[in-house]
């Protein structure tokens, strides 16, 4: 039997080994999905609504318990896990109070006995492969509004967070959501393949632009509705007249936060030259100062890395980056084992010839350049094959929106980063994924919006 075994990457241990979900159950499980999905959509959107609602209950109640199954099995600190149910509230509650709004049938003509309306029937069954690195966020930006909306779900949580995504399956359950609704299949890139060979409606994947490449190029020719969230190289540009603190403590914050493992993590700094020897200077220091040690230690700030692959990655990339002139200040390699660890990294006097600088890192590793103006630093930012997020750090809004506005990116902050919001749009450009979860467009993107075109008869008249 193919099992899946569940490590601690803090440690190595091993905290459980799972049955993998094996293609014929994959394809049961489809099939259970497609003939129970048209039930789920004939009730009403309260009755929907209703579940997702206990679903809530249910992680406030379960919150400590989550947050450390989370922990164990994925490095992130355990003050970070608690961080992330706490917000993923305000998510539930966003999809709850918009959903009606924005799948109610809309009238958009009425004249002359014609009127012209829009529905937001559901997709159907939708595939949802998701990420380890925030798996209750990822997770339900995709899983809450579908099921919302009236759609079954295939979900396959990360193979470095299945346990994470076993007990987002069981709340749901226990919240009124039918198991052939919402079925939980277990297991790395076979039991994927396996999900990905179904007969369904939509794939909602979250994860690397290789692997997304590879899922659109292996769905070529099929119609049906691909969204791929992919990585990012998210730049910050710290302006001359920034507030300089400010911006240290944003950016190290925004560069190291959860290990450094998030898509929207800062992973290029560009500094104006005015002011980049003394940003520097204060960014060691604060980097410097957070504590890496055992994510269920309340002070730990620094986790393990998830995925011991990413170490020979970050390892690499500071090697290139040294050997072609950067200067490292901080860290530069592995942790002491047991368990997956790299040092709180950062090196200065970086350029695009560098690895570090181009693809992305997904760890602890930060490189600091410096420009000589604002243009320079578009040029920069822009030179990537990326566009998630990007920033800009300045005293002046006029300023800020001018250098924002140029910037290929599908999220952009001022003075502030690595923020993620229920109300906004979330999606990239370029090689960062195509479509959008979040905001009411995250919820209408789980509809097939359909054109009714209604002539009521003439009246029949009698001589």
């Amino acid at each position: 039997m193919n099992t899946l075994s569940v490590m601690n990457p803090a440690n190595g241990e091993i905290l459980r080994v799972l049955p993998a979900t094996t293609p014929d159950r994959v394809a049961f499980r489809a099939q259970a999905a497609r003939a129970a999905q048209p039930g789920w959509a004939a009730l009403a959107l309260t009755q929907r609504m209703g579940c997702i609602a206990r679903f809530r209950e249910g992680v406030v109640r379960d919150q400590e318990l989550l947050a450390r199954v989370m922990t164990q099995e994925t490095g992130k600190p355990i003050r970070m896990s608690r961080n992330e149910l706490g917000s993923l509230l305000g998510r539930i509650d966003f999809f709850l109070a918009q959903v009606e709004a924005t799948t109610a049938t809309e009238t958009v003509f009425d004249a002359d006995g014609m009127i012209e309306q829009i529905s937001h029937p559901p997709l159907g069954v939708v595939v949802n492969i998701s990420a380890w690195n925030y798996p209750w966020f990822v997770g339900c930006n995709v899983v809450v509004p579908a099921l919302l909306t009236g759609n079954a779900v295939l979900y396959k949580p990360s193979e470095y967070s299945t346990l994470t995504g076993l007990e987002l399956t069981r709340l749901l359950h226990e919240a009124g959501v039918p198991q052939d609704v919402m079925a939980c299949v277990v297991g790395g890139s076979g039991t994927g393949a396996a999900l990905l060979a179904q007969p369904v409606d939509g794939v909602f994947f979250t994860g690397s632009h290789a692997t997304g490449k590879h899922i659109a190029q292996q769905l070529a020719g099929r119609m049906l509705r691909l969204q791929l969230e992919l990585g990012g190289k998210d730049p910050s540009y710290v302006c001359d007249d920034a507030d300089l603190q400010a911006a240290v403590a944003s950016l190290s914050d925004g560069a190291m936060y959860n290990t450094g493992q998030s898509c929207c993590a800062v992973e290029r700094i560009y500094v104006h030259a005015r002011i980049h020897d003394a940003f520097v200077d204060r960014f060691v220091e604060c980097v410097g100062s957070f504590r890496r040690g055992d994510p269920l230690a309340e002070d730990t700030y620094i986790g393990a890395i998830t995925r011991p692959q990413q170490l020979a990655t970050l390892e690499a990339q500071v090697a290139d980056a040294r050997t072609k002139g950067a200067k490292l200040l901080l860290g530069g390699g592995r942790g002491a084992g047991p368990g997956n660890w790299f040092e709180p990294t950062v090196l200065s006097e970086v350029n695009h010839t560098m690895e570090l600088m181009r693809e992305e890192s997904f760890g602890p590793v930060i490189g600091i350049q410096r420009v000589a103006s604002d243009d320079e630093a578009v040029r920069l930012m822009n030179d990537t094959r990326y566009g998630l997020t990007a920033g800009v750090y300045t005293c002046d809004a006029e300023r800020a929106r001018r250098i924002l506005a140029q910037v290929k990116a599908g999220s952009v902050y001022w003075n502030c980063c690595d923020r993620v919001s229920p109300r906004l749009p979330w999606g990239g450009v370029d090689d960062s994924g195509v479509g959008l979860t979040l905001s009411t467009y995250g919820i209408a993107t789980f509809t097939r919006p359909r054109a009714w075109h209604l002539r009521a008869p003439e009246p029949i008249t009698r001589s």
